[in-house]
């Protein structure tokens, strides 16, 4: 064990600070370990980009859980490389949602069947398989892992048979055809689709997911700004969870515009590696610290838009309004009036309302069908 484990009880809130109540999210890299070799990840079972052989200890993960719960986090994926070449993912799983953690699990797909019954058993909350093509020849040729469309659909229907929102994890890239992806990923099973953004930063925390030599990624200001386009035109014939508000953010990004919406990572979001330190983003150069001691370590609030990662853009355009409703009550009630009219009285707050009202309440009422569609199903086993 870890000599920076410290037993959980005896921590508490740093004197003084105060924190901002609502819910957190975090991405856990339980490994860096992968089966599959996609020509622009740096985890590829045939690159070295991410160092030794890592996977997050178990019981060490489990003294973590109460320390993240105490930070508010609610949220949680698992993630890699490969989550599922971790020889305990069940217990992991198991684990966060003992914690009273909602906890979901993105993968490629080849260890699905195998799995799949057992991560519900353990309580996964939602699934999210990575697509890199319409054509599923292309898809596998890029993964190396031949037959992997057929195991996707089979892991993925399972999926939504036990009643797990299942959801297509897809890197712009060279590879996409936008048009063509709706009818492959309704074949294929999956609930609704959610586009990342490829970063090409030279630094970043243990975790380099994109390998800066792929020209797949490689994309030009034009390309990536006709990508979005497409995304957003794809919303009009299938569920993207990519909200509108977020792909303006990352537009504005793409053509160096003023943000509109500052990351949350690091205050509402975090990213943790397998040696359980926690980084304000996968991006950041250097970690917080130890999730060990999250207690002590303060909100990271400066305002970054730095890079275009679409979890922490999506996430951050959606907390905007309610992170600045909760920061006006609480100037209020310091007596801070002025503060607190200029966290609220702002454009951006009411557009992440909007896209709050559009976009997210109907993902929570469609999530909120499937778990009682999961409810029914584990009372008739």
């Amino acid at each position: 064990m870890d000599q920076r484990v410290r037993d959980e009880s005896s921590s508490g809130l740093a004197q003084g600070v105060s924190r901002n109540p609502l819910p957190a999210i975090c991405d856990v890299s339980v490994t860096n370990v992968c089966n599959a070799a996609c020509d622009f990840c740096g985890f590829a079972r045939d690159k070295k980009l991410a160092g030794p052989r890592h996977h997050l200890d178990p019981d060490d993960f489990e003294r973590a859980l109460p320390i993240l719960r105490r930070r508010r986090i609610r949220y949680m994926t698992l993630q890699g490389g490969e989550p599922l070449v971790h020889p305990q993912i069940v217990s992991l799983v198991a684990s966060a949602t003992k914690a009273g953690v909602r906890c979901g699990l993105i993968s490629n797909g080849w260890f699905l069947p195998e799995y799949i019954d057992r991560l519900a058993e353990a309580g996964l909350d939602r699934l999210l398989v990575s697509i890199d093509s319409a054509d599923m020849a292309a898809h596998e040729h890029n993964r190396g892992l031949a037959g992997l469309g057929r195991r996707i659909e089979t892991g993925v229907k399972r999926a939504r048979s036990l009643g797990i929102p299942t959801c297509a994890s897809v890197t712009v890239s060279r590879l996409v055809n936008y048009p063509k992806l709706p009818s492959v990923l309704e074949r294929l099973g999956f609930d609704a689709v959610a586009f990342s953004y490829p970063r090409r930063e030279a630094f970043g925390s243990s975790s380099l997911v994109y390998d800066e030599s792929s020209t797949l990624i490689d994309l030009s200001r034009e390309e990536l700004l006709d990508a979005l386009g497409q995304i957003r035109e794809l919303k009009k014939h299938f569920r993207v969870m990519d909200p509108g508000f977020s792909l303006e953010e990352v537009e504005r990004f793409v053509r160096d515009e003023a943000q509109h919406v500052p990351c949350i990572g690091g205050h509402k979001y975090f990213y943790i590696d397998w040696n359980l330190d926690i980084w304000r983003c996968e991006a950041w150069p250097k970690p917080m610290g130890s999730v060990f001691d999250l207690d002590l370590l303060p909100d990271d609030r400066e305002p970054c838009n730095a890079c275009m990662m679409g979890c922490y853009r999506h996430a951050s355009a959606l907390m905007h309004g309610p992170i600045g409703v909760v920061d006006a009550g609480q100037a209020f009630a310091r007596g801070h009036v002025q503060d607190a009219i200029g966290h609220l009285f702002r454009r951006s707050v009411a557009e992440s309302f909007v896209a709050l009202a559009r976009e997210e309440l109907p993902r929570m009422m469609f999530e909120k069908r499937h778990r009682k569609q999961r409810a029914i199903h584990s009372v008739t086993l």
